[in-house]
């Protein structure tokens, strides 16, 4: 019966309410600096392993407040599994002004990816976490070197940290911020992606993603997760 009722629709949304006004409140009392800054330029796909999804909206906070990217202009979009998991995800990235984009392998993932494109071709910025929703950890999945050689926007490979985090027990070993600590989001030199031949691409992605882990780590003096 408890299983019911975390299940239920309106369970859900109270509960991505208070995971919104817990990461607000964390982000908030957390010192926050933005590496990397001169790489971020629209339209790019910002890919990030799935670990870090609760710190990655501040990348577009530092963003905004920094003046890199204009806020009448240029709009961020996440996309997130048609899932129940992933419609929860969306709804707490929601917090944070973040568009949302629904799709995934099984259902609803060919007008995912052409929605993307659209985004990726009008100059916006797309967020994917290539691991993700189900994993296996840190494995890069084809989907996000394949947007990029049709589009021929870069990637950014990125990663956040803070010196207060928990770790989860889940398949991805999530970090939760905790309040009242430094916080740094790291992004990595773009990655250009050639439509033919774009195979040869996946794992210079997730080197990279993995890269701005360990960065984002060693500035938050962390040893990095490993699998």
């Amino acid at each position: 019966m408890l299983k019911h009722l975390l299940r239920h629709p309106r369970t859900q949304a109270t509960l991505a309410w208070l995971l919104g006004l817990y990461l607000a409140f964390a982000y908030r009392t957390t010192r926050w600096r933005l590496e990397g800054a001169e790489h971020i330029h629209a339209p790019a796909i910002i890919a990030f392993w799935h670990e870090r999804l609760p710190m990655m909206p501040m990348m577009w906070r530092l963003a905004l407040q920094g003046g890199i990217v204009p806020a009448d202009t240029v709009r961020p979009h996440v996309l997130v599994s048609h899932h129940r998991d992933g419609r929860f995800i969306g709804t707490v990235i929601r917090w944070f002004h973040l568009d949302i984009v629904l799709g995934s392998s099984s259902r609803g993932g060919a007008g995912g990816v052409r929605a993307l494109i659209t985004l990726l071709r009008r100059g916006d910025f797309i967020a994917i976490t290539p691991d993700g929703p189900r994993g296996p950890r840190r494995h890069a999945a084809a989907g996000v070197a394949q947007l990029a050689a049709l589009t021929g926007a870069p990637i950014l490979a990125c990663a956040a940290r803070t010196t207060r985090c928990r770790q989860l027990a889940s398949w991805d070993r999530m970090l939760i911020p905790l309040p009242f600590g430094r916080g740094v989001v790291w992004c990595a030199p773009p990655i250009s992606v050639p439509k033919a031949g774009w195979q040869t691409s996946l794992p210079a992605i997730a080197a990279a993603m993995t890269h701005a882990a360990d960065q984002a780590d060693r500035l938050c003096a962390h040893p990095t997760p490993r699998p």
